[in-house]
């Protein structure tokens, strides 16, 4: 008998998993800079107080239930912005549980939750990093494809992908030929459906994302915008970091060199921090614009990687430096980071078209 493989990865875990990540680490800055704008309220009275990690739990539960009362890949993204803004929540006040006097403002509270979120990070890059799946995990991803026939109609890309993971599964298991067969009987008998606006607004992006994606200048375009942020957020970062404080007057008188020569020599661990995940995400940027030529898909996913650093380490630095723009700095990225997804996926479905041809 074989033996029964315990832990099942889902190919779509990582996609999930980072927005648990980006909305924990959003809710952790919009927490402190609402707290610091109101005055640091309290809810409660008569010696008591409703902390707002209560509401973290809460939010954690509910994603919980979520995942355990429902099979669609919407619930499971529901879930995962939930539990993450519910994680954020939570660990925000981990400073009143360390400390005997409970004292939220506790200065190692912030490197630890920013450990906190680096130690998630790397514990799920190490998770899923293994690219060599095992057969029975691609029939299961390859069943989970076919489930969405059930609960939504299987449409084109997710009808490839089931077919790329049953090639790479166990041919002999009876489950894989049974699929194959189901693929073939759901285009037979499926009958046309009429598409709501969701489908037929999805149809069209991707539809003029492959046209604008298909054009010559379309690759100097994207290694345009991001050099473009890139040359933004060092600079962003140089005035955050040298420059405020100054004042106006020193700014921009000819000894403003020497100031940060001299600012430089006393530079705290944040500030250093803020430097080098700056430098780290322009090398992120640069892996993505040499990569370009061959493969958009690799190049893609280091630019990926430049939003994530700047989003899990510049932001969180930042935002202990100034916190408006810090902020607006981090919704710009997510924003970035949810169109990334989006051509990262339409470059995956190309790879895969590319590769798959229909045995059906």
């Amino acid at each position: 008998m074989k033996e029964r493989q315990l832990l099942v990865r889902n190919f779509e875990a990582g996609s999930y998993l980072e927005s648990f990540l980006v909305a924990a680490v959003a809710s952790v800055l919009v927490i402190r800079l609402f707290l610091r704008l109101t005055g640091y309220p309290q809810i409660g009275g008569g010696g008591l107080h409703i902390a707002h990690m209560l509401w973290g739990g809460v939010l954690m539960l509910a994603s919980i239930i979520v995942l355990l009362s429902f099979l669609s890949r919407e619930a499971r993204q529901i879930a995962a912005v939930a539990g993450g803004v519910g994680f954020g929540t939570f660990i925000d006040e981990v400073g009143k549980f360390v400390t005997s006097d409970h004292d939220y403002f506790f200065q190692p509270a912030v490197s630890m939750i920013y450990v906190t979120f680096i130690l998630i990070f790397l514990a799920i890059r190490a998770i899923h990093r293994n690219r060599t799946y095992t057969p029975a995990e691609y029939l299961a991803n390859a069943l989970q494809e076919v489930q969405q026939a059930v609960l939504h109609d299987l449409d084109a890309e997710e009808r490839k992908r089931a077919l790329l993971f049953l090639r790479r599964s166990d041919a002999a298991h009876p489950l894989a030929s049974a699929l194959r067969g189901a693929l073939v009987i759901l285009d037979a008998v499926r009958p046309p459906t009429r598409a709501g606006l969701f489908a037929f607004l999805k149809q069209q992006v991707r539809s003029f994302y492959h046209h604008v994606a298909g054009l010559r200048w379309f690759p100097f375009l994207v290694i345009g915008f991001f050099v473009a942020q890139l040359v933004v957020k060092l600079v962003y970062v140089f005035i955050i970091i040298f420059l405020i404080g100054l004042g106006w007057e020193q700014t921009l008188s000819v000894r403003v060199i020497g100031s940060v020569a001299e600012r430089m020599l006393h530079l705290s661990f944040v500030a250093w921090a803020e430097i080098a995940s700056s430098l780290l995400s322009g090398a992120c940027v640069l892996c993505g614009v040499v990569l370009m030529r061959r493969s958009r898909l690799s190049a893609l996913k280091w630019f990926e990687r430049s939003i994530l650093v700047s989003i899990f380490l510049t932001q969180v630095f930042a935002f202990y430096q100034e916190q408006f723009s810090a902020l607006l700095g981090l919704f710009l990225n997510v924003a970035v980071l949810l169109a990334l997804r989006f051509m990262i996926e339409r470059e995956r479905t190309a790879v895969i078209e590319s590769v798959a041809t229909d045995p059906v």
